[in-house]
């Protein structure tokens, strides 16, 4: 059963909606609406969902702002809905799964449905196909890191990451070949993927890889890593990367 919210600060939208969403009763459940999108983040912290339908002109924050807020977005099915259609375009580079235009058609509606049980279907396996392979892993000594970009899975090798840069909600990944990741994640969830026995948060916006530092700048306050990359090291951290050594 694919669990929903609604957000959108007309709540006649709302009633009219849930009513819509009642044809589909055996297949999806409207758990919770909201008028104030602020409201539905802080709901979205401790109560996740499979689906939000989400309007986009709102006062208090408009849709665009709040997909940027919500966590693992790449894990819910966003369907938008709104009566202005110069919206679609933004709609799919914030990776929503349909986007609906006010008053919503019966049929389009039931497309969308059936997007968003696709959605979950694909995101079923792909999950299943990551705990197998982590488990895999974790048995041999030589661990990958494995991360989740563009609807792939990404194995890489300790020494293949050079240093992690925060971007707000999104974070890249800078690798000894040249490539670059990005990854719709902070860089605090990053780092949690990370070994902590070879990666250090060196500042507000870097995490490095320990094993690829060449000097560090005490004066300056920077670490050069082999790729001649310069990287700041905060004030407040300068004293406890100076204890790792």
């Amino acid at each position: 059963m694919i669990q929903a919210i609604i957000v959108d600060d007309e709540e006649k939208a709302i009633q009219s909606l849930t009513w819509e969403l009642n044809r589909f009763a055996n297949q999806l459940e409207i758990v919770e609406t909201f008028t104030n999108p602020k409201t539905a983040l802080v709901y979205l912290l401790d109560n996740p969902v499979d689906c939000i339908f989400l309007d986009i002109e709102m006062p208090a924050m408009d849709g665009f702002q709040f997909i940027s807020k919500v966590r693992n977005k790449d894990q819910i099915a966003i369907v938008i809905s709104t009566a202005y259609d110069q919206y679609g375009i933004q709609a799919l580079k914030n990776e929503a799964v349909d986007y609906l235009l006010k008053p919503i058609d019966s049929e389009d509606l039931s497309n969308a449905i059936f997007k968003v049980l696709k959605f979950h279907a694909k995101a079923f396996n792909f999950n299943k196909l990551e705990k197998l392979v982590q488990e895999a892993t974790a048995k041999t000594p030589d661990k990958k890191i494995i991360l989740k970009a563009d609807g792939k899975l990404i194995f890489l090798e300790v020494d293949d990451i050079l240093f992690a840069e925060s971007d707000g909600n999104y974070t890249t990944i800078f690798l000894a070949d040249g490539q670059k990741i990005l990854l719709t994640k902070k860089l605090k969830e990053i780092g949690e993927l990370l070994p902590q026995e070879f990666f250090y948060r060196i500042h507000n916006s870097y995490i490095i890889n320990m094993g690829q530092i060449k000097e560090f700048l005490q004066s300056d306050g920077y670490v050069i890593l082999k790729s001649n990359h310069k990287i700041p090291v905060s004030r407040q951290k300068k004293s406890d990367f100076l204890d790792l050594f």
